[in-house]
């Protein structure tokens, strides 16, 4: 067998497990997956960490038994409200007039060199582009002439606490988090194409908890954010509404739901199983859509005040691509094509051999992103919170300004 990659998607209504195998062409090969419903999350993040360690637990046999293999590291997805994004700038001088790695290294450094809190952790430094002496748009700096170096990122920063949370459900499961990476970043290195990323585009994941967001322009992520509102309100207000209990309104849901009252028959019917041992009743699947719609309708209307408060709407030539389990809902493209006024596509993984009819579909795009985002990072870090040895990093430090220096 080749490098084994796995992603771990921890989400608020499923937790799954994909592991991908690079072949020698290059090409990742999805080669297990394994699912199961969420325990012990609440809006993306870890609430009750036995539930979620059990979740993790079976979900990771599940795809050992299909892959044929153990398990031990993983690429684990991270979301929910705790997560903010923002752009930084840096500038340091050249010393050699010609652009080395240290000198990279050095403006990104000089770029996240602002004030975090305490209780937050950089997740992720994404470099938009470089500017050598004001020629700007370079997205390679690496050998090229100039004095002064100007670089701009998007740092993303998330609760210490609740990724801590996750690297120690995954312990616990026996699995090392070799990254954690954020959910909206994933989807899109498994659902966007390159020239959508080039030409400026929303991703939109609309999961079980959270509707994350990410905005690209120029071939960079420009904006990242994250929506407390997701699939699991839709189905609340069915339960509400129906007066049905919570898992028969999330299979009511996926069976019957719609988005929009235009695509359902006047005289189409559903049974809705009733609460504390009442009758069944039968009734038109127009009233439940007419549960479905406002709710929908509210979360793009979120999504579309998001951006408008970005600034970034004029970028978005590509228009939207929605993705992530509630997006399977009949009619959910045309409905957020009509609230958000741009063109928008289902978005689907692509760019991956082997299982692929298997996870085709808009729920395993955080997964198949998760493979994908690793095997391009494979090597880089091993995520650790907060180092305890305070000490012994700023010695390592030391030693390369010194290194630099002589």
């Amino acid at each position: 067998m080749g490098e084994l990659i796995v992603g771990l998607d921890i989400g608020t209504s499923k937790i799954c497990a994909i592991v991908g195998e690079a072949s020698r062409d290059g090409q990742i090969d999805i080669v297990g997956i394994g699912t199961h419903p969420s325990k012990g999350l609440r809006k993306g993040v870890v609430i009750n960490i036995e539930a979620t360690v059990n979740s993790i637990k079976s979900a990771v046999q599940e795809a050992e038994l299909m892959a044929g293999c153990e398990i031990s590291h993983v690429y684990a997805g991270i979301a929910g409200g705790h997560i903010k994004g923002f752009n930084s700038h840096g500038i340091v001088a050249v010393k050699e007039r010609e652009v080395v790695q240290t000198d990279i290294d050095r403006v990104i450094d000089a770029a996240r060199a602002i004030a975090i809190p305490l209780d937050r952790e950089v997740i992720h430094i994404l470099p938009q582009e470089f500017i050598i002496d004001e020629q700007d748009g370079i997205r390679e700096p690496l050998g090229m002439s100039g004095v002064r170096l100007e670089a701009k990122v998007h740092i993303v920063t998330g609760a210490v606490t609740s990724a801590q949370n996750i690297i120690k459900c995954a312990q616990r499961c026996g699995l090392t988090v070799a990254d954690i990476v954020l959910e909206q970043l994933a989807s899109s290195e498994s659902v966007l194409s390159q020239d959508e990323k080039e030409l400026g585009v929303a991703l939109i994941d609309i999961g079980g908890g959270t509707t994350d967001i990410a905005i690209w322009s120029e071939g960079s992520i420009v904006h990242t954010s994250v929506l407390a509102v997701g699939g699991d309100h839709i189905t609340s207000d069915i339960a509400v509404g129906l007066r049905t209990p919570m898992d028969d309104a999330e299979r009511i849901k996926r069976q019957h739901g719609c988005a929009m009252s235009g695509l359902v028959e006047q005289d189409e019917t559903i049974d809705v199983p009733s609460v504390g041992g009442r009758k069944p009743r039968t009734l038109s699947r127009q009233i439940l859509t007419e549960i479905i719609e406002p709710r929908v309708e509210e979360m793009f209307s979120l999504v579309q005040q998001e951006i408008h408060r970005t600034g970034y709407e004029d970028l978005l030539a590509s228009g939207v691509v929605i993705t992530g389990g509630a997006t399977l809902l009949k009619g959910m493209p045309e409905l957020a094509e009509d609230i958000l006024g741009v063109p928008v596509r289902l978005g689907m993984p692509t760019g991956m051999g082997g299982l692929v009819d298997v996870v085709k579909s808009p729920i395993f795009a955080t997964g198949v992103g998760l493979v994908l985002y690793g095997a391009s990072h494979e090597g880089n870090r091993f995520f650790k919170v907060r180092e305890e040895n305070v000490y012994s990093k700023v010695k390592s430090r030391m030693r390369s300004w010194f290194g630099e220096i002589f």
